[in-house]
């Protein structure tokens, strides 16, 4: 029996992962929950699962949370970042599932490992801000960080057995999202509804946006270097629209070994928990015949430069990372508010990474007081652009 944390189990990504739960209920136990504000949905989870500690991301939410719980309430261990590093130390847990948004969990990920916690990673920024400081933990202190993104552990899978020499080229595969065919003067006009209709996967606003920008497949080029300590020149990005192929690896010899499956986040998430074992899953094979072609094409950097933002940020090293990540953030959050327009989110991370003197990234202080200060200059910038809109 594997023990549990999942932090961000209200969110679509701990959702699944309590429905593989479900699925091997003699494998796996839910020890610990931490949630963002969903406090009913958190107590109900609760009520089901009956873990012996929960958090949630506020004070308020506590209240809220207590005050749906109906008894046999676990031990709530507190909210915030002290909650999130409770949750994801507790002496109970075996494994740490990260699915919280942003950049929330970065502590708790660096204290898990430090109290000798599988990670299993469903949170890009956390690399993408402190790869390194992350990484070379895991190390020190021998603890598996586990990839469960669709790409990266498509790319986990494939390595399975390779020895570093072996490795030519890591292909993450991208769906292209809702606009791939969409021509760059439209870009200008598109609203949070039509971006938000993701052709392929069902996930949460933020990283659906993401999607639409390719935002998403640059923090996942900074989060393979770091996974699979690869250069950057090691990692390609094709646009795959059926999602069916979830990555490559071509080898030093020119042979390309490809991850395919269904399109369905359990998947990823139970790889991770039963990793080095592979379990029987309850989800459909998938059909090739059915799902007839598989086409692939370069991305087209010019409508879409928060992909040639993230390499940039990638090549560059240092605290570049995270002013991409945080601005990225803000111009979402006002994009989804209707108050910037879809094309102006790479302005704002533009012109906050050309504003910032680039840093080596020494200490969690360090990420979070860069992370505060691009967050700052990317409002400033986000509300100049509000006026063009």
């Amino acid at each position: 029996m594997k023990n549990i944390a999942i932090l961000g189990s209200t969110g679509s990504i701990g959702q699944s992962a309590l429905a593989v739960v479900d699925a091997h209920p003699t494998r796996l136990k839910v020890v610990a929950l931490a949630a963002g504000d969903n406090a009913v949905l958190l107590a109900e989870q609760v009520a089901r699962y009956r873990p012996e500690v929960v958090a949630m991301a506020s004070g308020e939410g506590l209240d809220r949370f207590r005050a749906a719980a109906s008894g046999g309430e676990p031990d709530v261990v507190g909210s915030g970042t002290e909650g999130l590093v409770a949750v994801a130390t507790h002496h109970s847990v075996d494994i740490v599932i990260c699915a919280s948004a942003g950049t929330a969990g970065l502590e708790a990920v660096v204290a898990a490992i430090e109290a000798g916690k599988t990670i299993a990673l469903a949170n890009k920024e956390v690399l993408v801000m402190a790869g390194a400081l992350v990484m070379d933990a895991a190390r020190r202190h021998g603890v598996a960080v586990l990839p469960v993104d669709s790409e990266h552990n498509a790319i986990h899978q494939c390595l399975h057995g390779r020895v570093p020499g072996e490795i030519r080229r890591l292909i993450l595969t991208a769906s292209g999202g809702p606009f791939r065919d969409t021509p760059a003067e439209a870009l200008e006009h598109v609203g949070p509804d039509a971006a938000l209709r993701h052709p392929t996967w069902r996930m949460g606003r933020k990283i659906t946006i993401d999607s639409a920008t390719l935002m998403n497949k640059g923090l996942e080029v900074i989060e393979a270097r770091w996974l699979f300590d690869v250069t950057a020149d090691q990692i390609d990005v094709l646009i795959h629209p059926q999602s069916i192929v979830h990555s490559m690896v071509e080898l030093s010899d020119g042979s390309v070994i490809a991850q395919l499956g269904v399109t369905d986040m359990r998947l990823p998430i139970q790889y991770a928990c039963s990793y080095p074992e592979r379990w029987e899953a309850s989800l459909p094979s998938l059909d090739l015949v059915r799902a007839g072609r598989l086409d692939f094409h370069a991305p087209d950097y010019a409508r879409f430069p928060c992909l040639g933002l993230a390499w940039r940020a990638l090549r560059a090293g240092g605290t570049l990372a995270v002013v991409l990540n945080a601005a990225n953030e803000v111009a979402v959050e006002s994009f989804l508010e209707g108050k910037l327009g879809f094309a102006s989110i790479p302005r704002v991370i533009e012109r906050a990474m050309e504003a910032h003197e680039v840093e080596s990234v020494t200490s969690l202080p360090v990420v979070r007081r860069v992370d505060a200060w691009a967050r700052e200059y990317a409002r400033d910038a986000a509300r100049e652009l509000e006026l063009t809109v």
